[in-house]
C-alpha cells in the first residue's frame, strides 16, 4: 500500500490526502457509531439513546481519551525516528507500543467494570436511563483490550505515512458492526424486550467489531516489509522508549482526560434538565462529532507532518504544515456550521422521534455551531507542538483555557442563571481563551527553538 510522502513535495495536497483518508475513516468508526444511536434511538427508545449516548459515552470518552493521548506519545515518537530512517529505534518503539496497547487495555478493563455503577451515579443519569448505562459500559469495558491493540496499532500505520489501511479496517469494522446491530436488536427482537436488552446488543455488536478490526491491525503489522514490522515474540517494553513514550503521551492523555472530566461536569449539568435534555445532547452530540472529526483528524495529520518533518531536520515545512493546516481546517469549518444550522433539525429526526428532544436538541446546535471557527486554532497549534515533541505545556494551556475555565463557569457562573444556554455558554467562552493563548505560546516556541 502506497504511503503518502511527507517529506518530500507539496505539503498541502500531500496533507490533504493524508488527512482526506483520516476523515474517510473518523467518518466510518463514527458512522457505526451513529447506527447505534439510530437503531437504539428509533428501534428501542430515546431513553436507551440517553442511557448510551449520553452519560455512557462520556465515560468512554474518559477513559479511552486518555489512552489515546498517552499513545500518540508513540505516533509522535514513530514519526521522528521514521523521518530519521533510525530502524533500531521504530522497531523498539513499535514493541513496546503494543505491549502498552495490551497492559494498558487490562487495567482500564478492570478498573472501568469496577466503578460504572458508581460513576453513572455521580454524573446524575435519570434514573430512566440509569440502568441500561450501567450494563452498556461494563459490556464495553470488556472489550478495550482489542480496542485499544486496534487503536495503536493504527497509529503505527499512520505514523509512517499508511492513512489508508486503516481506513480499510475500518470499513470493514463498520459494516461488521451494523450487520451485528440489525441481527441483534431487529431480527432476533432483542430491542422490543425493553431497553436493558437492546443496549446490550448494541454493546456486543460493538465490541465484536473493535475485536476483528485489532486482529486485521496485527496481520497487517506482522506482514509489513518496511521497519515497523511487528513480531509478537518481541512484544515487550523497552523502558528507555517507554520513558520517551511517556514523557510525550501522558501530558496529552492526561489533557484528554481533565477535558473529558469537565466535559462529565457539563453531563451532570444537562442531566439536571431532565431525561428529554439529556436525550437532546445525547442526539446534538451525535451531528456535534461531524466537527470534531474533522479537527481531530487534521490534527493527527499535522502532527504526524510536523514529527516526520522535524525528525528530518525539515523545519521550513513545519512552519508550513501549520499555515496550510489553517486554510484547511477553515475551508472546512465554515460550510460545515452552515450545513448543520440550515439542516440540524432534520439531522436530529434520525435519531430521535420525540418533538420535545427535537426541539432542545437544535436549539443546541443553533447556538454553539456558529462558535465552531473559535476553536480551530487549539488542534492546529496542539498537534503541531505535539509533533515537535513539546506536550507538557500544550497540556497546561488547555488545562487552564478548557478544563478549569469550564468548571469554574458551571460552578460559579452557571448557578446565577441555571438554564441550558448557560451551559453552553462555557464552550465559546474556553474555546476563544484557549486558542488565543495557544497562538501566544506557538510564537514563542517557534522563535525559541528557531523553527523556521
Amino acid at each position: 500500500m502506497k504511503k503518502v510522502n511527507i517529506t518530500e513535495g507539496p505539503i498541502w495536497k500531500n496533507m490533504l490526502a493524508y488527512f482526506s483518508a483520516l476523515l474517510l475513516g473518523a467518518f466510518f468508526q463514527q458512522f457505526y457509531n451513529t447506527i447505534d444511536a439510530v437503531i437504539v434511538g428509533r428501534a428501542v427508545s430515546s431513553d436507551a439513546l440517553g442511557a448510551v449516548g449520553g452519560s455512557a459515552a462520556t465515560v468512554v470518552s474518559l477513559f479511552l481519551g486518555f489512552f489515546l493521548g498517552l499513545s500518540s506519545g508513540a505516533t509522535v515518537v514513530i514519526s521522528q525516528f521514521y523521518g530519521a530512517v533510525n530502524k533500531e529505534a521504530v522497531e523498539k518503539a513499535v514493541h513496546t507500543a503494543l505491549a502498552l496497547a495490551l497492559v494498558g487495555g487490562a487495567i482500564i478493563t478492570a478498573i472501568g467494570y469496577a466503578i460504572s455503577p458508581w460513576v453513572i451515579g455521580v454524573m446524575k443519569t435519570p434514573v430512566e436511563q440509569s440502568e441500561a448505562a450501567t450494563l452498556y459500559l461494563r459490556i464495553y469495558f470488556l472489550g478495550m483490550i482489542p480496542n485499544l491493540v486496534y487503536n495503536m496499532g493504527a497509529g503505527i500505520l499512520r505514523a509512517v505515512g499508511d492513512s489508508k489501511r486503516p481506513l480499510i479496517v475500518l470499513i470493514v469494522s463498520c459494516f461488521v458492526n451494523i450487520f451485528f446491530d440489525v441481527l441483534f436488536v431487529i431480527t432476533l427482537g432483542m430491542g422490543k424486550r425493553g431497553d436493558k436488552y437492546g443496549v446490550i446488543a448494541v454493546a456486543v455488536a460493538t465490541i465484536l467489531c473493535q475485536l476483528i478490526s485489532a486482529v486485521i491491525v496485527i496481520i497487517m503489522l506482522m506482514r509489513s516489509r518496511d521497519m515497523h514490522r511487528l513480531y509478537l515474540k518481541r512484544i515487550r517494553f523497552d523502558m528507555p522508549m517507554l520513558g520517551r513514550i511517556i514523557r510525550i503521551g501522558l501530558p496529552a492523555g492526561f489533557q484528554t482526560t481533565m477535558y473529558t472530566l469537565s466535559n462529565m461536569l457539563i453531563q451532570a449539568a444537562i442531566n439536571g434538565f431532565g431525561k428529554d435534555a439529556a436525550a437532546a445532547w445525547a442526539a446534538y452530540g451525535k451531528i456535534d462529532v461531524l466537527f470534531w472529526m474533522t479537527q481531530n483528524s487534521l490534527g493527527t495529520a499535522i502532527t504526524t507532518f510536523a514529527g516526520q518533518n522535524f525528525g528530518a531536520g525539515r523545519n521550513d515545512r513545519v512552519r508550513k504544515c501549520v499555515k496550510q493546516g489553517f486554510i484547511i481546517s477553515v475551508a472546512i469549518t465554515i460550510p460545515l456550521t452552515i450545513l448543520l444550522i440550515i439542516y440540524g433539525e432534520f439531522l436530529l429526526k434520525i435519531f430521535v422521534t420525540n418533538e420535545a428532544v427535537i426541539a432542545i436538541g437544535y436549539q443546541m446546535i443553533k447556538f454553539l455551531a456558529p462558535f465552531y471557527i473559535t476553536y480551530i486554532g487549539v488542534e492546529v497549534f496542539t498537534g503541531t507542538l505535539r509533533g515537535l515533541g513539546d506536550a507538557l505545556r500544550p497540556m497546561f494551556i488547555t488545562l487552564s483555557g478548557i478544563c478549569v475555565l469550564r468548571v469554574c463557569w458551571i460552578l460559579f457562573a452557571f448557578p446565577f442563571n441555571p438554564t441550558i444556554e448557560m451551559v453552553e455558554t462555557s464552550y465559546p467562552i474556553t474555546w476563544i481563551t484557549t486558542s488565543t493563548l495557544f497562538a501566544i505560546y506557538y510564537s514563542y516556541y517557534v522563535r525559541k527553538n528557531n523553527i523556521r
